[in-house]
């Protein structure tokens, strides 16, 4: 299958991105980390075949995602080869220790895009620190009150997993619900989204289900 690579940043200087240029030959291009608009829909828009391969961090997939979100272009299979076989992505997505063959020749399978209410996505792992107030997800209550921390992922069955950990003796209490929809409301925080932080706090925050899955290859 034709595929279009987009190395990011410092991922460029990788043996996994020499490997990908090797077989994508032009179809191959190197972009800023946490690329915007201009870096990527040019690319994007001209992809009349194939699939999309993503070699960066998390961050930068979900970059790419938005973009992908925002020009209606769900349709294209995403592989990824992230710069750190261990992060939150890869584990989600079981990608095995192959990570070019699978992102190149692996199966096509939908996999929950979330998204939040300012416009981005989170295709890894979400965290509200250090957190005072009320989180719903769906019809539970999972926390009133103070937790160290709030931590948002996708899951492949109903669309996102909530992970509440609060302050505990001899240690932290975790507990976890899933749904279609989180919501916290409360005291200022700081929203990290597949490690970049939100530019600002805010008190009130959403992450959901899209209606529409990413089309992952892995």
């Amino acid at each position: 299958m034709a595929a279009l690579m987009l190395g990011c940043g410092a991922a460029v200087t990788s043996g996994d991105w020499r490997k990908l240029v090797a077989r994508a030959g032009s179809g191959a291009h190197e972009i800023p980390a946490t690329p915007g608009k201009s870096d990527v829909d040019p690319l994007l828009k001209g992809m009349t075949e194939g699939q999309l391969v993503v070699h960066g961090s998390d961050a930068d997939l979900a970059a790419i995602v938005v973009r992908l979100l925002r020009i209606e272009r769900l349709d294209v299979p995403v592989g990824y080869v992230p710069t750190d076989p261990g992060s939150p992505v890869a584990r989600l997505w079981e990608l095995p220790k192959d990570l070019i063959t699978a992102a190149l020749d692996g199966r096509v399978a939908p996999f929950p895009l979330v998204r939040d209410d300012n416009g981005g996505v989170l295709v890894g792992l979400g965290v509200l620190p250090a957190v005072r107030g009320t989180v719903y997800c769906d019809d539970a209550t999972p926390l009133r009150g103070p937790a160290r921390r709030v931590e948002v992922t996708p899951d492949p069955e109903l669309g996102l997993r909530v992970r509440i950990v609060r302050k505990g003796l001899p240690r932290n209490k975790v507990s976890t619900v899933t749904g279609r929809a989180v919501q916290f409301g409360g005291e200022p925080v700081t929203p990290v989204h597949d490690g970049v932080a939100h530019p600002r706090s805010v008190n009130r925050w959403t992450w959901y289900r899209h209606t529409d899955d990413l089309r992952v290859v892995r």
